[in-house]
């Protein structure tokens, strides 16, 4: 390849197509990162997508890769691919800042956040990390001490949060895969407004060692990328059990990327009403039609539930209910702010002056929370993981829009839904936050739209249907339905 044809490669190519590249002697891994880490000076000065780069450690790492391809070892399956990190994971010799300004006071990392250090292990190379809200707790990335991140599909617009640095990472064509986490629906957001595909495994199925925690008992991490096959190399690499994560699952591995060929005969599929059909713009929920007609004609059939003969259709797919979903988003609220106010309580008592003011007085409000609110909470989150548990006993999958509208202009405050005005920063997680609540697994997925903003879909399965929900995705795939091309 000429220099010409080796940039426009690296700007579209997914992490598989990169490692290919690598091993096969196309390109050298030190050419790859070094075209990464050039794309990121000549444009994140525009976007503020990352708050570190990692140059010489990330150069040192890509020769250490072509050492290995030229005596003959196995470099990984991410050999000399090009990654990064949200600034929440710990990375060894930078101190991990979390979005704050309090945690630039803290000594650097002594070691790698477990999904960082397996991502490294299977040959990808760090080139930075990624800007955030601060402590996780926001939907926009208007970051007010490292300053906004902006789309890439469109530079007045925000890209989401709290990983929003990570899907405009991807978005701009930077790198082909980075990480981020999940609480209320932080990858899932800004994934969807920027145009990118964000996994959130089930809860406790991804390691969080090492990981600066926002509300415990709801956090996942999670890969942004590509491809669906991006997605399902990432999450094999990924998973396992570690006992440095209290909460992480000690099932063994099940391997997506042999699945993604089986195709999704014989699976239910339905699209979520009620709450999740409502409080959207139109557009919204067009994407959600679009996604539920390609199954529909995949399927060549449309969806019978034992329930009803005759239920209501979204695009040729019959629609299910889960409810007290308003009920569950409240409840998820409450949690969240008692468990980040709780975590914070310190430094809100010493240092209140140099948190964000956005999210100092969300977490000043969750230390006032009376605890009969919070048990409270947590019963109903028992409940409603019964109801859900109900749903999945007749149904495989369940679709549902990922944000109400598409990325709202930088330094919005507040959208007009169905002739409502509403604050732009809580209530862009409006259908991501019930279903984080029980730790379910969702993908969302980029619906192509030529010529409009990014809007995503969330395709959403039982607890460890992860390889059920990529199967779904790479159909809708291969029919150039969803797609998730570079800028």
């Amino acid at each position: 390849m000429n220099a010409d044809e080796r940039r426009c490669f690296l700007e579209k190519a997914d992490a598989v197509a990169t490692a290919a590249a690598v091993k096969s002697g196309k390109l050298t891994a030190t050419a790859v990162v070094t075209a990464a880490l050039e794309r990121i000076a000549d444009r994140d000065n525009v976007l503020n997508c990352f708050t570190a780069i990692t140059a010489s450690s990330a150069l040192a790492a890509s020769e250490n890769i072509d050492n290995s391809i030229a005596n003959n070892e196995n470099p990984g399956p991410l050999a000399g691919v090009p990654f990064a990190a949200k600034n929440l994971f710990d990375i060894g010799g930078i101190t991990t800042l979390a979005g704050s300004k309090i945690n630039a006071d803290n000594p650097p990392a002594t070691q790698d956040a477990a999904v960082v250090a397996r991502l490294k292990q299977a040959g990808a190379v760090l080139v930075g990390t990624l800007n955030m809200d601060e402590y996780a707790y926001g939907f926009v990335t208007e970051n007010s001490h490292y300053g906004p991140t902006r789309n890439p599909r469109d530079t007045t617009r925000i890209a989401g949060g709290s990983s929003g640095g990570s899907a405009a990472a991807v978005a701009a064509g930077f790198v082909p895969i980075t990480l981020g986490s999940d609480t209320n629906g932080s990858i899932r957001v800004p994934a969807a407004l920027c145009g990118v595909f964000g996994f959130k495994p089930t809860y406790g199925r991804l390691s969080r060692a090492g990981a600066y925690l926002f509300s415990g008992s709801l956090d996942c991490v999670g890969p942004f990328g590509r491809s669906i096959r991006d997605m399902a190399l990432l999450y094999d690499i990924l998973q396992g059990p570690d006992s440095r994560d209290p909460v992480c699952t000690q099932r063994p591995p099940e391997l997506c990327s042999p699945q993604l060929n089986q195709g999704i005969e014989g699976l239910r599929i339905a699209v979520a009403d009620g709450y999740f059909a409502t409080g959207a713009e139109p557009e919204a929920m067009d994407a959600v039609e679009i996604v539920a007609k390609a199954l529909t004609n995949v399927l060549d059939c449309g969806y019978y539930t034992e329930k009803t003969t005759n239920p209501p259709k979204i695009g040729g797919l019959a629609t299910v209910s889960i409810p007290e979903s308003d009920r569950a988003r409240a409840a998820a609220f409450i949690i969240t702010a008692c468990e980040g106010g709780n975590l914070h309580l310190d430094n809100l008592r010493s240092r209140p002056q140099d948190f964000d003011p956005a999210t100092r007085d969300r977490f000043l409000a969750g230390t006032l929370i009376p605890a009969t609110w919070y048990l409270q909470a947590q019963r109903f989150r028992q409940w409603y993981r019964d109801r859900i548990r109900e749903i999945f006993q007749h149904t495989d999958i369940i679709l549902a829009p990922a944000t109400p509208i598409a990325a709202p202009e930088i330094g919005v405050e507040k959208m007009v839904i169905a002739g409502q005005e509403i604050l732009v920063r809580p209530n862009l997680g409006l259908f991501t936050q019930p279903l984080s609540f029980i730790g379910l697994p969702v993908l969302c997925v980029p619906v192509q739209r030529p010529g409009a903003l990014p809007l995503g879909v969330q395709i959403i399965g039982a607890p460890y249907s992860e390889a059920v929900i990529l199967r779904v995705a790479a159909v809708l795939e291969s029919q150039g339905i969803i797609s998730a091309e570079s800028i």
